[in-house]
């Protein structure tokens, strides 16, 4: 039961920092797309291909794995500017199917639907990360979520997170106010591709084997429900919504009722979960806290009162 329990825990941080990618394009920048499992199967083959073909260590592949990711998220956000809502989402869609596809027929270089096995464990300070233990690699997996976490957020506090929002909440206005929409939407697909890279990298390592059937459609959904479920727009709350996501899909296996479930049962629960959450709490489970800009606004106009009142005073004072 603890091995079990480790191991969605193990899940849940990589699904986290997939869910820490997608919010980037969707919580922040308000863009609807499907294809972080792309992504992440990039990111994933990249470090297969290059531990078991090349013996690069796998700590050089993980920023490779997120640059060629990041790669492939340019050419998704360049063609696809002009899109929105469901035609975007479309689009997205059929890129990730095509990544997909590429790698189950590429058999030179992705050895086809026989996936790549015998990737090495991951080492540091000469000693191995095992797998199969899961203590040692739960460690690395949730320090990457801290990392991408403070960086992310970060990210939203800069002057290019201020843009992403702006574009979010009215694109018009925000390229009227001299924002480049276009260059900040290629950065934003960029940026949580190269998230989704980096978190396919730790997934190999810790499969030590990649397959195409892996990265399916229905890894895009269930990372866009994490979002969803969490609070677009606010990082820590797409890490809980991992773990809830995580936690509903294996609760089957918990109760150790799984032989009495279908096995499309993970995607009715996303199903049901998305249709609640957008009837019911569309801000998510804890939303997101936004600036409230009458109560600055009568802020700032008691703060300039105060500020000629004082100058009156000092005046009166001098004479």
């Amino acid at each position: 039961m603890l091995s079990f329990l480790l191991l969605i825990l193990i899940y849940t941080g990589l699904y986290a920092i997939l869910a820490l990618g997608q919010n980037i394009i969707t919580g922040v920048t308000g863009m609807l797309s499907l294809c972080q499992a792309g992504f992440f199967a990039i990111g994933a083959y990249v470090t297969a291909i290059l531990t078991v073909s090349y013996g690069v260590s796998f700590w050089l592949t993980i920023p490779l794995a997120g640059l060629f990711a990041a790669a492939a998220g340019a050419l998704v956000g360049l063609p696809t500017l002009r899109l929105k809502g469901d035609y975007l989402a479309i689009a997205t869609l059929g890129f990730g199917e095509i990544i997909r596809n590429v790698i189950l027929n590429w058999d030179s270089l992705t050895r086809g639907p026989m996936g790549i096995n015998g990737i090495p464990m991951p080492t540091i300070f000469g000693m191995t990360i095992n797998p199969y233990k899961k203590w040692g690699f739960l460690l690395l997996v949730w320090v990457f979520v801290t990392i991408f976490y403070l960086l992310l957020k970060r990210l939203t506090r800069s002057r290019m997170g201020r843009a992403l929002e702006a574009i979010k909440e009215d694109e018009i206005a925000a390229y009227a106010m001299g924002i480049n929409t276009t260059r900040y939407k290629v950065w934003a697909f960029m940026v949580g591709a190269f998230v989704a890279g980096c978190a396919g990298s730790l997934q190999a390592a810790f499969t030590l084997s990649v397959t195409p059937n892996t990265y399916t459609f229905m890894v895009s959904v269930m990372v866009l429900c994490m979002v969803v479920l969490g609070g677009m727009g606010n990082h820590i709350a797409v890490i809980f919504g991992a773990l809830i996501i995580q936690l509903a899909a294996e609760f089957p296996r918990l109760l150790g009722i799984s032989s009495t479930v279908p096995p499309q049962f993970k995607q009715i629960v996303f199903g049901l979960i998305l249709v609640l959450m957008m009837i019911y709490r569309p801000q998510g489970i804890l939303g997101r806290k936004r600036v409230n800009y009458d109560q600055l606004t009568g802020t700032l106009e008691q703060e300039s009162l105060l500020l000629r009142v004082r100058r009156i005073i000092r005046i009166g004072v001098k004479r």
